[in-house]
């Protein structure tokens, strides 16, 4: 592969390939306060059931609020009414009070993650995959995967590229490991986060000290080389930081507020994080 390449191109390993489903599971009938969520025996993946977990809950919200007729009844394919998806818009916007960024919050932020602010920014980056199947045992595979990382701290390039052939589950292990150069758009984002979410003094080259871990499984990732870009000044990506904040905290104000549903709710056939009291001030 050449260098100029990138990611695998296998759309498995997280280097910036298509997402892979979660295992599929088949389950008693999953129901929230006696609503069942999907039709008899129907094959779900954990996260489309979960996902449907949520939506009745705030589908249900949205009623006991009157902000939806009780007569609106869910379908069994997890699809909401236009009236309900209405509904909780407005319930939302009710329930979640989020504060408005100032400047001395982006500011922080801005200090805090100036290296993500860099326009062009690279890393030129192999990596060893311990692929994640159904059925495996994660904690042993991530005991082989640590132990094998140790092994490769200080070797070479080389060294790295001979064990990527005989243990990676990617593609590019035939290849070495070699992703070629990658920007943080190339890559996954947990991935892209352990290559770019670093600073100037903590910024990496060699073997990663710790194991990516990413919904592919565990990488050891050796960076063989960093362009750092050019930097921006805080008033040209003030209004991106504002934004990212604002969503940091819809993302966060929406998961305790969902947990508090969960918590007051009857949930059987699967299992949802909850909370028993009140969480949003």
């Amino acid at each position: 592969m050449s260098t100029q390449q990138q990611g695998c191109g296998g759309g498995s390993c997280g280097c910036g390939g298509s997402k892979t489903a979660a295992p599929a599971v088949v389950a008693p009938t999953a129901m929230i306060n006696g609503v069942p969520l999907h039709a008899d025996a129907e094959v779900l993946a954990q996260e489309d059931l979960r996902q449907r977990a949520y939506s009745e809950l705030l589908r249900q919200a949205a009623q006991r609020a009157g902000l939806l007729a009780v007569g609106d009844v869910p379908a069994l394919d997890g699809l909401l009414s236009e009236a309900a998806s209405a509904a909780i818009e407005q319930l939302l916007e009710r329930e979640l009070h989020l504060p408005e960024p100032d400047e001395a919050a982006c500011r922080r932020f801005f200090e805090a993650h100036i290296a993500r602010f860099a326009i062009g920014e690279r890393v030129h980056a192999r990596h060893i995959l311990f692929a994640v199947t159904e059925g495996m045992d994660i904690a042993a595979l991530r005991q082989r995967a640590e132990g094998l990382l140790v092994s490769l701290r200080c070797v070479d390039a080389q060294a790295f590229a001979q064990a990527a052939a005989e243990f990676s589950n990617c593609p590019s292990g035939a290849e070495g490991g070699e992703l070629g150069w990658l920007t943080r758009d190339d890559c996954a984002p947990e991935f892209g986060a352990a290559l770019f979410a670093q600073d100037e003094a903590s910024a990496h080259i060699g073997v990663l000290p710790r194991l990516v871990s990413t919904r592919f499984g565990f990488h050891i990732v050796r960076v063989e080389a960093r362009e750092p870009g050019l930097r921006q000044g805080f008033e040209s990506v003030k209004a991106a930081i504002a934004q990212t904040l604002r969503q940091q905290a819809y993302v966060t104000a929406l998961r305790q507020y969902l947990n508090l549903l969960a918590g007051a709710a009857r949930i059987d056939g699967l299992a949802l994080e909850g909370a028993d009291s009140p969480l949003l001030q």
